[in-house]
């Protein structure tokens, strides 16, 4: 089978979408040719039967330029393989459906985001398929909707067998875009309870990521950081800028406790990595219910319950953290594994 892709950006440096590299990888070894189309070309080391052409962002192309090249892929590609594939952009769909239907080739889409558009809307109405994370992470209703579920690389994400941690401190570890989604204020408050108490001393927070600086949220990113000041915590937290997506099994690695403050209904990647590194995490989004023990999940955006949870862990001998970590990632494997999503897309063509 050959497929097309059409993606924000292949570049293995890149913090959040570095992942689509690997993606990439793993339906190369199950096509027999794989074209992407990519809004944005950095650094890639791919398979021999891939081949990448860029919109040109990363030149400075001009929309119309892009929209043109778009289509000239398009037109070349299209007779050779069974369909299009469109990554988390619904406006790819849109623009590539008038093509995929001269040539009837079937078009699908990946969406998990908790946000709804009209351009969302259009995509699914005109994609043959619609695929998602879970169900929560898809806002529309939709006939086409298949959940497949996340895809975490288990061979690139597990636990080290050198030890990493060089210290006795418990390690808290956040790692993510720095944003206002995030929450991160929930957690700084939660680390404000923890050390005030008498028998908790020994506790770290790494802060690793960056603010977006065209959104606006370097001025979030300040107030969290006059917040430490203000609670006396400079000693208890880190902050460390954004890594590339490749590096971050290390740093799952080196935490004793993943905190994700996401509040969208969306499986958030980062917590499945460190799942995947076997390392015990804490999240509030009610997406993981049933998933998750409920000991692992906290009320959205209540600070006292957060730390509560972190105490009940940071308590638990090390073979029960050790033993919740191995379930962990037996979860990720089960129903996560890249390998299986990257079958499970395929199938969608068939």
């Amino acid at each position: 089978m050959k497929l097309l892709a059409i993606v924000q950006k292949v570049d293995i440096n890149d913090d959040i979408l570095g992942f689509i590299h690997s993606w990439i990888e793993k339906l190369a070894q199950k096509l027999d040719k794989l074209y992407i189309i990519c809004l944005t070309e950095g650094e890639h080391h791919l398979p021999d039967n891939v081949k990448v052409y860029s919109l040109g962002k990363e030149k400075g192309y001009s929309k119309l330029r892009k929209l043109f090249l778009l289509q000239k892929f398009l037109l070349k590609h299209l007779p050779e393989v069974k369909g299009v594939f469109s990554h988390m952009c619904p406006i790819y769909a849109i623009l590539a459906f008038p093509l995929t239907k001269m040539f009837k080739k079937r078009l699908v889409l990946w969406f998990a985001h908790y946000e709804k558009s009209l351009k969302l809307k259009v995509a699914s109405t005109l994609s043959d398929i619609v695929v998602t994370s879970t169900r929560f992470a898809y806002p529309l209703e939709s006939s086409k909707l298949r959940v497949i579920g996340q895809g975490i690389d288990v061979d690139k994400f597990k636990v080290k067998s050198e030890e990493l941690k060089v210290d006795e401190k418990f390690k808290l570890l956040f790692l993510s875009r720095i944003s206002p989604i995030k929450d991160l204020e929930t957690l700084i408050e939660a680390l404000g309870i923890l050390v005030n108490k008498k028998d908790i001393k020994d506790i770290h927070l790494d802060i690793v990521g960056s603010p977006s600086v065209a959104s606006g949220d370097s001025e979030y990113y300040q107030k969290i950081k006059n917040s430490v000041k203000e609670l006396n915590l400079e000693n208890f937290v880190s902050f460390k800028e954004k890594i590339p997506n490749y590096q971050t099994p290390d740093a799952y690695n080196s935490a004793d406790l993943f905190v994700n403050l996401t509040r969208t209904g969306s499986f958030d990647k980062t917590t499945l990595e460190a799942m995947s590194c076997q390392t015990l995490v804490v999240v509030c989004n009610h997406v993981y219910k049933g998933v998750l023990p409920d000991y692992l999940i906290f009320n959205q955006s209540n600070s006292q319950d957060l730390a509560g949870r972190i105490e009940n862990i940071i308590n638990m001998s090390f073979k029960d953290r050790e033993d919740i970590g191995k379930r962990l990632r037996e979860i990720i494997i089960k129903n996560h594994n890249l390998d299986n999503l990257a079958q499970r897309i395929i199938d969608s063509f068939k």
